[in-house]
């Protein structure tokens, strides 16, 4: 018996509750890209007495989107909108492609794995609202979150459990690595000694 075909218990246990069209189309993800508002963040919008613009952010989300970006996976994220409070989290998180201000997000997800030399079967993308889904459609693996209106989670190959802005984006980084078995390296003692904090 082979042992590195059995997968980690948490492994398992994140695959057990995907159906294996899904696991299939997750294995070949070489880029993960994510909308902002309504995925990152629950969809609200704070404002300051003085206007500036506030967002919440996740910390499990963050952690997740760092651990794809420690085993070999391109995250970027892909918004409609613009605000400094985006590039700042993705420099927290080392996250260097990120696009502000995109209506065509199909046209931007097909752009962006151009430059990354990946086909766009292994490209998948996280939305959730109608400037979303031609993005979803066009990508190898579609995800969106159960907050999002039906039609796009219709148009989902996979929902997460989680909402938008509370651990959804950790549940879909969970199970890219599940999928593709990365997942277990970082239940090593010695697996997270970046010297940095969590994210």
């Amino acid at each position: 018996m082979n042992l590195d075909s059995i997968p980690h218990p948490a492994e398992a246990l994140i695959l057990s509750k995907t159906p294996p069209a899904v696991i299939e189309r997750v294995k070949q993800l070489r880029l993960m890209a994510f909308d902002v508002d309504g995925v990152l963040t629950d969809g609200r919008l704070w404002y300051s007495p003085q206007g500036e613009q506030l967002k919440c952010f996740h910390v499990l989300d963050g952690h997740g989107l760092k651990l794809l970006l420690e085993s070999g996976i391109t995250v970027a994220l892909i918004t409609g909108r613009d605000g400094a409070v985006i590039s700042r989290r993705a420099a927290e998180l080392g996250i260097g492609h990120v696009l502000h201000n995109v209506r065509d997000k199909a046209q931007a997800l097909q752009t962006l794995a151009q430059e990354q030399g990946c086909h766009l079967s292994e490209v998948g993308y996280m939305g959730d609202d109608i400037i979303d889904i031609p993005a979803m459609q066009r990508a190898g693996f579609a995800a969106s979150v159960p907050n999002a209106p039906a039609y796009v989670t219709q148009a989902a190959h996979w929902v997460s459990p989680s909402p938008g802005g509370a651990g959804a984006v950790r549940d879909c980084s969970d199970l890219i690595l599940a999928a593709q078995g990365r997942l277990a390296p970082f239940f090593s003692p010695n697996a997270l000694r970046t010297g940095g904090t969590i994210q």
